[in-house]
């Protein structure tokens, strides 16, 4: 059966570490104990509220009324092999992006949605795959990676998370599991719809087993990049705003003068200015202060109104 804890502080399950206190918090592992949490919750008429990898969330300093259900030890990976098919079987295929697939051998990857983008990242970095490069540096887990589609602004392949996406499921209110194949919802500019309402819990990734030989190499100065231009030693939820057509909202808000306007603890990024950092004692008000700001002045001076990437989750009545 699973633990239910009781007025938990959500401040370390959250990446820009701010946020007040969950009624009730489940942390499950498996999707048994995740329906377990969620009969608990119905059972009691109570809310629930998922709270996946943490990042790209703002929790109100008030705290989530309800269940808070935490992924992050709903965590595993099965990695495996396809191999080509052989060309007497490859006639059957029904189109010809299946027949491309069905030539080349391809890493498969099974895991549950609370699995770290960062541990991804290893499994495709130890067979010198191409997505480590797309992963190195995001925050977050892979359900939230399907959950918003995320991407990247650099051109590469992949560049968002719809390209090595074969299939997901998701646990349904009623309690039975549905899966969704990649072409079977909607896929956009960081978002993914058709699929809800429900949790996902399983996703299914592949990608070609075409080994890159200075991927580990390109890793790493990916990495020393980021480190340069993005405030990745400090707690942030990374980019804040999507970016509008045809320019980038840390362009935007940097002509704007608004790199290091702060309010409380919380501060444009001195870095990157589409990054909201916690310089230390931050409050989810403060933060969300200086969301609404950004949006004021980018929309007075250019007459842009900036879209945030941010879920807020609580209450903040």
């Amino acid at each position: 059966m699973i633990e239910i804890e009781e007025n938990v502080s959500l401040r370390s399950l959250t990446s820009w570490l701010v946020g007040g206190t969950a009624d009730f918090l489940a942390r499950p592992r498996s999707i048994d104990e995740l329906r377990d949490a969620l009969a608990w919750a119905s059972s009691r008429s109570l809310p629930v509220t998922v709270l996946s990898g943490g990042s790209n969330v703002l929790v109100s300093d008030r705290g989530v009324r309800g269940l808070t259900i935490s992924l992050r030890k709903f965590s595993s990976a099965i990695v495996s092999v396809r191999e080509a098919t052989p060309p007497e079987q490859r006639a059957g295929a029904a189109d010809a992006e299946a027949v491309n697939e069905s030539r080349e051998s391809r890493l498969e990857i099974e895991c549950l949605s609370g699995t770290s983008k960062s541990e991804l990242l290893k499994i495709f970095l130890k067979h010198k795959l191409e997505p480590a490069l797309f992963l190195a540096g995001l925050p977050g887990d892979v359900g939230g990676g399907v959950v918003m589609n995320a991407g990247v602004a650099e051109q590469m392949k992949p560049r968002e998370f719809v390209e090595f996406t074969d299939w997901f499921e998701v646990l349904k209110p009623d309690g039975g599991i549905r899966r969704y194949l990649r072409d079977e919802v909607e896929w956009a500019y960081r978002h993914c719809n058709g699929w809800q309402p429900g949790i996902i819990t399983r996703v299914g990734l592949s990608w070609p087993l075409v080994p890159s030989a200075d991927v580990l190499e390109r890793v790493k100065a990916a990495n020393k990049t980021r480190l340069g231009k993005q405030p990745l030693d400090m707690p942030s939820c990374g980019s804040v705003f999507k970016n509008p057509p045809g320019t980038s909202s840390g362009r935007e808000i940097e002509a704007a003068g608004l790199k290091g306007f702060t309010i409380g603890g919380a501060q444009v990024s001195m870095k990157h200015a589409n990054f909201i950092v916690n310089t230390g004692d931050a409050t989810a008000r403060d933060i969300d202060g200086v969301i609404k700001h950004v949006q004021a002045t980018v929309k007075a001076k250019a007459g842009l109104a900036l879209k945030t990437e941010v879920v807020y989750l609580g209450d903040w009545g």
